[in-house]
């Protein structure tokens, strides 16, 4: 093996997936409590900003070659190896329970009148809004992602008070049948009234950067927080993107993130973090980060990943326009799903889960031993 420099800093990204764990004792790890075992770890080795070249380290191997690193080196690897495997926590919704110990559908549901794929669909019709969100819960959908503030590039902010009286109606309609609802807001006072109302998510694309009050109310709540990625200060959504290495870039991001989140008092086993698909990044950078997805289990959170009808589908699909980008997000769907990903946030729902299904599927059959 290559020799690393102490000074470089050491990603461990599972890989070399193998069907069943059978016979492979010592050979093979689960991934994050969940259908899926790898047999060796992309070590990507970066030093004053640079790759230097990465090395494939089987999991029978792993051992012996944390005993090569610095002590700072081996103590980070073995961290990140401890988190991509560790199971993640359930996640209590009220009456309901999230379970990450297998891929899960999070149903969009915008109530907006100029989001990019559905805006205006719902706008000023809580109860046509909730009946679609009933919809997809019935339909297989774990979580319902309502959301009043359109995050396309060049939308308006929209004023508090407004975001609210667009959700809260809605919120409280599904939450009366007990459907599980995650809040897709920046604002405190939108994720305060939300919860009041039958929330048990917040879901923050600034991940609580926007609004100084939105640490200290998740933390005073003690709800889970989907935090997501993006480039620039905390209400540039959609930044000119500038990176030098995307996946690294994110990760890093992400990891001193939950750091402040664990800092304000929210414990890791309550955040999902969400690599931010689309947001102040181009396609080869979008590209990168699904390329690279099982990476972000060294972070020891579950992950979300949000790509449903994105702009990147259409350009790698002669400019199809939004709603002809079915096809493309469902193989996001099941590409995120075989690198672990436990939750898939998704405007068609009944496609998605048909999708998860099949995968599902598959998986049960190669983990039923031959004969």
């Amino acid at each position: 093996m290559t020799d690393i420099p102490p000074s470089a800093s050491l990603y461990f990204r599972p890989t070399a997936f193998v069907d069943a764990p059978f016979d492979l004792d010592g050979q093979v790890e689960r991934l994050a409590g969940g259908l899926l075992w790898f047999s060796a770890f992309e070590v990507i080795v970066v030093d004053g900003g640079q790759r230097l070249p990465r090395q494939l380290v089987t999991i029978d191997a792993l051992d012996d070659f944390i005993s090569t690193l610095s002590d700072a080196q081996a103590e980070r690897a073995q961290q990140m190896v401890a988190r991509a495997t560790a199971p993640r926590a359930a996640i209590e919704l009220g009456e309901r329970v999230l379970r990450f110990d297998e891929p899960r559908i999070a149903g969009i549901l915008n109530v907006t009148p100029d989001s990019f794929s559905d805006g205006g669909q719902h706008d000023g019709d809580p109860e046509g809004a909730a009946n679609a969100g009933f919809a997809m819960s019935a339909k297989g959908a774990a979580l319902i992602d309502v959301g009043g503030e359109s995050t396309r590039p060049g939308a308006a902010d929209v004023w508090e008070g407004d975001e609210i009286e667009r959700v809260v109606p809605v919120v409280e309609r599904l939450a009366a049948s007990g459907v599980a609802i995650s809040i897709d807001t920046r604002k405190a006072a939108v994720m305060e009234a939300a919860l009041a109302a039958g929330a048990t998510i917040v879901n923050d694309v600034s991940a609580l950067r926007y609004d100084d009050r939105a640490l200290e109310v998740v933390a005073d709540a003690g709800c889970p927080v989907i935090v997501m990625h993006h480039a620039g200060k905390a209400n540039e959504l959609h930044a000119d993107p500038e990176y030098r290495d995307p996946l690294i870039e994110v990760y890093d991001w992400l990891d001193d993130r939950i750091a402040a989140l664990e800092a304000a008092g929210i414990g890791r086993e309550r955040i999902v973090v969400d690599p931010g698909i689309g947001f102040g990044k181009a396609v080869q950078h979008n590209l990168a980060l699904i390329n690279g997805l099982s990476l972000f289990h060294g972070l020891g959170c579950p992950i979300m990943l949000g790509a449903s009808r994105k702009r990147f589908i259409g350009a790698l699909s002669n400019e199809a326009a939004v709603e002809d980008r079915l096809g493309g997000s469902v193989a996001l769907v099941t590409l995120g799903a075989a690198q672990g990903v436990q939750l898939l946030r998704v405007h068609d729902v009944p496609e998605s889960v048909q999708a998860l299904h099949v995968w599902r599927g598959l998986r049960d059959a190669a983990l039923i031993p031959a004969r």
